[in-house]
């Protein structure tokens, strides 16, 4: 079965025109909740004053214990700030996109982090210094006395393990299921460490506008989780009932899934986005993965195209039409909201990466723009889409240029029969004015920043370029 007799012919024009809308409406969502993070460190930090922080500086102990309640309620805040960040709010999904939102959350949670361990230090050694006690005593003394803290102590064990296994080179060794399954133990470290500060918590006990704010978000940051992360994915599942509706064979190594289901035209889904999948074939379907649209969804089909990487993605060339399928999604911000109104559009893919591209293709090719797809790949039968691509040559002038071959040095983007001149040189030579076109990047996070450096050096302003990575 190919590509062709699934969906008939592929269209390759769509409106386009509110565009500009969307995009100063996203700009709006990253500016409010960048602005309501920033507004809850500041109320923190206030009622910390309030409840007297500033006071107990009257000795060592009492101003290592003031400074070790402030470093403790930022970094509550912060770390709630963090779980909400990857609440899959969609909203707030629109206004960043999943990298740059895995990004932030990536960087508070090493903040709240050593904020955390701050807090513990500092609280330890001012109680230690106000009693006349040694150290470790005071720590073994509030660990087994004091309410909820052998809860908070489980807690923050559990969060240092998270952290730990989220340094970079830990994580790259990592399976994408075995780091899901791992983070899942940070919101019961955040939960673990609730009640003792409910219990002990001289800034949650002594003034009822902190204990308004604190039930009120730890009670936001548990509804986000329970509504976007588990309740919205349910209802969209439930309503839509999606299906295999084939699976075809793209590429050696790779193929395509259509789907159908109930009322597509109702998911609120566009042209490179992407969805967490599961499908419900037997043992391991609780796994999600994340793959792109490799079409611009219609109300009776979506595709999604899957390389053969050794994980979960080699069971998606066995299933079976029918397999039911659960979602979480869409997902991403790399859509063509960015290019609206652009008359020159760059699309740069490698690899799987084209799925991405070619999806955008279907929204960029009504548009009127003047369009250019750069494709990386090792070998030309590793071209995916081939027939679709040189459709859309044919039929809606797409440039299409299909660079394949080994590197032409290390750490170039660019294939061998570019050795003799400079990356720069022959983007130049393939697009002579680069510098005036949107660019979409899709492929190997090293390869995109290869890419993004001649992007620079070629003049092409950092907002033109739209890049996005599965966030995990």
């Amino acid at each position: 079965m190919s590509s062709a007799s699934v969906m008939g012919r592929v269209r390759l024009a769509r409106p386009t025109g509110a565009g500009g809308q969307r995009g100063a409406a996203r700009r709006r969502y990253a500016d409010l909740a960048g602005s309501a993070a920033l507004f809850s460190v500041v109320v923190v930090v206030g009622l910390w004053l309030h409840n007297g922080g500033l006071r107990a500086f009257a000795d060592a102990g009492g101003a290592a214990t003031s400074i070790g309640r402030l470093t403790g309620l930022v970094a509550s805040d912060l770390l709630l700030l963090q779980v909400l960040l990857m609440a899959r709010i969609p909203w707030v999904e629109r206004g960043y996109g999943q990298d740059a939102l895995a990004r932030r959350h990536r960087l508070v949670g090493f903040l709240s982090f050593w904020l955390m361990i701050g807090h513990v230090v500092l609280i330890t050694v001012g109680y230690a210094r106000s009693g006349g006690g040694g150290v470790v005593g005071e720590a073994w003394d509030l660990v087994v006395t004091y309410p909820g803290m052998l809860l908070a102590a489980a807690g923050t064990a559990l969060l240092v393990l998270v952290v730990v296994l989220s340094i970079r080179v830990a994580r790259r060794r990592q399976r994408y299921e075995t780091w899901h399954l791992i983070h899942l133990y940070a919101y019961l470290g955040v939960g673990l460490a609730l009640p003792h500060q409910l219990w002990t918590g001289a800034d949650f006990i002594a003034s009822p506008v902190a204990r308004l704010y604190w039930w009120g978000l730890y009670g936001l940051t548990l509804g986000a989780v329970v509504v976007f992360r588990l309740g919205l994915p349910a209802a969209r599942s439930a309503y839509h009932r999606l299906r295999v509706h084939a699976v075809v064979p793209e590429a050696p190594g790779v193929v395509s899934v259509y789907l159908s289901g109930r009322r597509l035209d109702r998911l609120p889904a566009r042209a490179g986005q992407f969805f967490l999948w599961r499908f419900l074939d037997g043992p391991g379907w609780t796994r999600a993965h994340p793959y792109s649209l490799s079409c611009a969804p219609s109300g009776e089909l979506l595709r999604i195209t899957v390389k053969d990487l050794g994980d979960g993605s080699s069971r998606v060339a066995a299933l079976r039409a029918g397999t039911r399928v659960l979602v979480e999604g869409p997902y991403g911000a790399l859509t063509s909201e960015h290019g609206a109104g652009a008359r020159k559009v760059l699309l740069i893919a490698a690899g799987v990466g084209v799925t991405t591209m070619r999806a955008l293709l279907d929204d960029f090719a009504g548009s009127g723009a003047e369009i250019t797809l750069l494709y990386r790949i090792r070998r030309h039968s590793d071209a995916v889409f081939r027939a679709e691509l040189d459709d859309a040559a044919r039929r809606c002038g797409v440039r299409v240029e299909y660079l394949a071959g080994g590197r032409a040095r290390p750490g170039a983007w660019l294939p061998a029969r570019f050795a003799q001149v400079s990356d720069l040189a022959a983007l130049r030579w393939l697009v002579p004015d680069v510098a005036r076109h949107e660019v979409f990047l899709c492929g190997p996070p090293p390869w995109m920043a290869a890419v993004r450096a001649t992007l620079r050096d070629a003049g092409v302003r950092p907002d033109h370029v739209h890049a996005e990575e599965f966030a995990w």
